[in-house]
């Protein structure tokens, strides 16, 4: 098959769909855009121009990164910009195609911003816009614009260009370029890709393995599947030129079965490669041979450890080893094997379809590039970002993310999820970057980022993570297996008013103790939130020493009393208590009996606002 004559057909294709002849619409429709309704949009979208004789092109993309404004679509219609549209009910659509579809006006109040060539009056240009002025798109450039299960759209947005370059190569040519772009591993420990490679590649063996570790199970991240969802060739093209590079002929994609979409989209993506010679054998007539196969996992978060990883694809527990030997040199059925995540493989394609320098000159001397992060919690702007390495937390969080809604405080941010450790408002300006985040005690992880606010117990959060990073132990290993489980029920106890001073100190010892004498990964950074807690929020433990939560969070903690002086016997709160711990006839006066409340809060939450007759105090009385 001609692949230069299906590229060149792929081109003329995109520039004929994004002329404005027909108008174009793009339904966001990836996990975020379909739980939020992007289906019920489609649907009326398609019912709507069938019924108005509208000709035009209704297709579905995968994320664009705000996912704080899904559904969102995107309209390209005449001589005009791309014009995306956020939060789309079925009441906007109908004004939308009945000012813009109809009328060629597009709503402004509605939109977010353009995008392409070109202005209209009121919408600015998206990239323009704050939440995407800071943000260098790399990885995530065809998200949210390509449909992802069209390998068209890939093509003519320079897809394979980088395997076919890569191709004409010599596999040390290209180690090269990967270490003049200064790639580190996007999963987490940043180690440099092209260390790794050449490694496995020195490493004699009559068979080598490659696999994409897409399990990605910290709480809060979707970087991947995301990725996944939006672009998927752009994995596989990483893929086929990493496994060129080292030698292997077979690769495997472990992906979490919760990830159904990203599955689905997958497969789809890897059979039109495959009938395209872009895998399989002699990939287009370069004697180079590489298969991919999709490894399902059963969401087990240790598995994302490499050699825990290697254990359940083998069909075994998953369960890590000691290493040394690294999997580069012994892995997969004993053999030399890659693992690089999903976001490291899908910048190699962008890598080889542009060139080393090109990527270079964003980030820092030591953080070369971008890196995608999945912003979460309490934050504005939720959704997927991608910012040039070296960026500061601040600008990540006000200037991209909005900030605080209800213009709280902000008070934390947990980078690298469980693994990862909180960092304060003081710290806020430090540059994003490896080496900075592990001076502050946390670590870049695979990009997840959870805002807190004034309202959070930092001492809960910690409890929470512990719990999390407890249960996900494999117990191989006794630091991790019960270090782990007597960090939580020390914590627990705080969090309850049963601890005292000489536990922060045991938290601290353990928790060091637990990080150098782990197994794995997961052992190894799981006591960072205790640690970094403790740090940054010292005050915060002392205080629960003291029997008193300033968040007013822990249960054990707080205690709710109705005011007198506010309360007029709505009896709403009456009602809700599960407890019946709430006595008083309507139109008097109630009472809250301490003996029988739970410190549910659901009498402080249905308590109208006009009246606001529930105070919640930091320490029992």
């Amino acid at each position: 098959m001609d692949l230069e004559n299906v590229m060149n057909k792929a081109k003329k294709g995109w520039a004929e769909l994004y002329s404005g002849k027909t108008p174009l619409i793009l339904i966001g429709a990836a996990t975020c855009g379909k739980s939020a309704g992007a289906a019920k949009v489609k649907e009326i979208f398609t019912e709507e121009t069938k019924k108005r004789n509208i000709e035009c092109n209704i297709m579905e993309v995968g994320c664009i990164g705000m996912c704080y404004a899904e559904p969102l679509i995107c309209i390209k219609k005449s001589d005009d910009p791309l014009v995306c549209y956020g939060n789309i009910t079925p009441e906007k659509a109908l004004e939308i195609i009945n000012s813009h579809l109809e009328n060629d006006n597009p709503v402004s109040e509605y939109a977010l911003g353009t995008i392409g060539k070109g202005t209209l009056k009121d919408i600015p240009e998206l990239h323009e816009t704050p939440v995407l002025k800071n943000q260098v798109r790399i990885v995530l450039n065809n998200c949210g614009i390509i449909s992802p299960s069209e390998i068209s759209h890939y093509f003519a947005n320079n897809g394979y260009k980088g395997l076919i370059k890569a191709l004409q190569q010599k596999p040390a040519d290209i180690i090269e370029q990967v270490r003049e772009s200064g790639l580190r591993g996007r999963g987490g420990a940043g180690f440099p890709t092209w260390k790794k490679w050449q490694i496995c590649r020195d490493t004699k063996a009559d068979k080598k393995f490659l696999i994409c570790n897409a399990d990605e199970g910290d709480p809060g991240a979707f970087m991947n599947r995301s990725l996944i969802e939006s672009d998927p060739h752009s994995l596989i093209e990483g893929m086929i030129i990493s496994a060129y590079a080292i030698g292997a002929n077979t690769g495997y994609i472990y992906c979490r079965a919760e990830y159904p979409l990203a599955l689905a989209r997958l497969d789809l993506a890897i059979k039109q490669a495959e009938n395209l010679n872009l895998l399989g054998d002699n990939i287009l007539g370069s004697g180079f041979d590489f298969t991919i196969k999709v490894k399902e996992g059963a969401g087990a978060f240790v598995c994302g450890e490499e050699t825990a990883l290697i254990a359940s694809i083998e069909g075994e527990r998953g369960m890590p080893c000691p290493r040394p030997p690294f999997p580069a040199v012994k892995g997969l059925w004993g053999k030399p094997t890659i693992i690089n995540n999903v976001e490291t493989l899908a910048t190699v394609s962008r890598i080889f379809q542009k060139d080393a320098k090109w990527f270079a000159q964003y980030g820092t001397d030591k953080s070369k590039g971008t890196k995608t992060f999945a912003l979460a919690g309490e934050i504005k702007r939720t959704g997927l970002i991608e910012v040039p390495l070296g960026i500061t937390l601040k600008t990540i969080i006000y200037d991209i993310g909005g900030g605080i809604p209800e213009d709280k405080e902000f008070k934390a941010v947990q980078t690298g999820g469980p693994s990862g450790g909180c960092v304060p408002k003081e710290l806020l300006d430090i540059p994003v970057d490896y080496d900075s985040l592990v001076e502050a005690g946390t670590i870049m992880g695979s990009g997840g980022l959870v805002v807190m606010n004034e309202n959070t117990c930092m001492v809960d959060v910690a409890r929470y993570f512990i719990d999390f990073t407890q249960k996900e132990s494999c117990g191989k290993c006794v630091p991790c297996r019960l270090g782990n489980k007597q960090l939580f029920r020390i914590l627990d106890d705080i969090t309850k008013g049963k601890a005292d001073k000489k536990d922060i100190d045991m938290l601290k010892k353990l928790g060091q103790n637990i990080k150098a004498t782990s197994l794995c990964g997961l052992g190894q950074t799981s006591p960072n939130p205790v640690l970094t807690t403790i740090r940054y929020f010292k005050n915060e433990y002392d205080a629960h020493i003291e029997k008193k939560c300033p968040a007013k969070v822990c249960k054990g903690l707080i205690s709710f009393e109705i005011d007198p002086e506010k309360c007029t016997g709505c009896h709403i709160c009456f009602k809700a208590c599960p407890t019946d711990a709430i006595i008083g006839k309507p139109k008097e006066t109630h009472l809250i009996i301490q003996e029988k409340c739970i410190q549910c809060g659901i009498c402080y939450e249905s308590c109208p606002d006009k009246f606001n007759a529930i105070n919640v105090f930091s320490s029992r009385n």
